[in-house]
């Protein structure tokens, strides 16, 4: 399949080393318009890790189409092995060139590099990554968009979130995706009550995960068995699911529901998050009350 880097004059796209990919014949502006599902991530093999429940359901689709958005430029990632005397420029080029091989093994219809330093996006006062969110969202109008969950321990991770969702907050309603999820990577989200929980099935597809997982061998050589980590928490979100019934998946992503988030532009961000976690603290003490009886209430 051939491969074209194309300019990104048309996405208005704010910085220098950012490049779009796009696989196949397909000109730009018809690749990004057909685009149905977007995951918007803060380092690349973010999306093959949080979004592959939306690369699995476009896969070979003809009208559906996954598009990937990757916002940093990768450079400070940890290395060793043949990886290990690398500068921070051809780390940049290996993790470009990884995650263009994972739009092609996993047939996205488009793959955007912005190629953002961290810095700016765990910056409060730059807006150039939701500037930039904001036009390839306009671009492609999305049905469905997979970002990384607020609660995500990693700054740059929430950088992201935050950015995309005001960006999409900006579009005119009628514009917005139907449904935001807010992904798992640098926490998951077992702590969220079950019936909180989007459960994005993955069963029946392992061999797809590992095949985009392995693409990105300086994080996985260089130090970091991602995908061992990755598939052994969709393994154990099934498993763990319901401790009152056999597994009726193999595995499983969690989400969180960021919908609500931009079809209430009111609503604050921080107090939905934390209302959320104030709800996961509400049902741990209702079990222990439950069994400490009288112990708790004097507690």
């Amino acid at each position: 399949m051939p491969i074209h880097l194309i300019s990104d004059s048309r996405l208005s796209l704010s910085h220098p080393k950012a490049q779009v990919f796009i696989p196949g014949q397909i000109p730009q502006g018809e690749a990004l318009s057909r685009i149905t599902h977007l995951g918007i991530g803060a380092h690349q093999d973010d999306l093959e890790f949080m979004a592959f429940h939306g690369i699995l359901t476009c896969y070979r689709k003809t009208d559906l189409w996954f598009g990937g958005v990757t916002c940093t430029d990768g450079a400070g990632s940890a290395r060793s092995g043949r990886y290990e005397a690398y500068t921070d420029e051809q780390m940049q080029a290996v993790r470009v060139e990884e995650q263009n091989s994972a739009a092609m093994v996993g047939g996205y219809g488009a793959m955007i590099q912005l190629g953002h330093p961290s810095s700016v996006i765990k910056s409060p006062d730059d807006t150039s990554l939701q500037q930039d969110l904001f036009h390839i969202l306009e671009s492609t109008q999305p049905e469905v968009v997979y970002t990384h969950n607020p609660a995500d321990k990693h700054e740059t991770h929430i950088g992201v979130v935050i950015a995309a969702l005001d960006a999409m907050r900006a579009m005119p309603p009628e514009k917005r995706p139907k449904a935001v999820y807010g992904c798992e990577v640098w926490r998951n989200l077992d702590w969220m009550p079950d019936e909180e929980k989007v459960l994005l099935n993955l069963t029946g597809h392992e061999n797809m995960a590992a095949a985009l997982n392995s693409l990105f061998d300086s994080q996985i050589a260089g130090g970091k068995r991602y995908d061992l980590a990755v598939t052994g928490r969709h393994h154990a979100n099934a498993t763990f699911l319901d401790a009152h019934s056999i597994d009726g998946v193999s595995t499983v992503a969690y989400a969180m529901d960021l919908t609500p988030l931009i079809t209430d532009t009111s609503l604050d961000i921080a107090e939905f998050v934390v209302s959320a976690i104030h709800r996961f603290e509400l049902d741990v003490r209702q079990k222990l009350t439950r069994k400490l009886g009288r112990r708790a209430v004097a507690a």
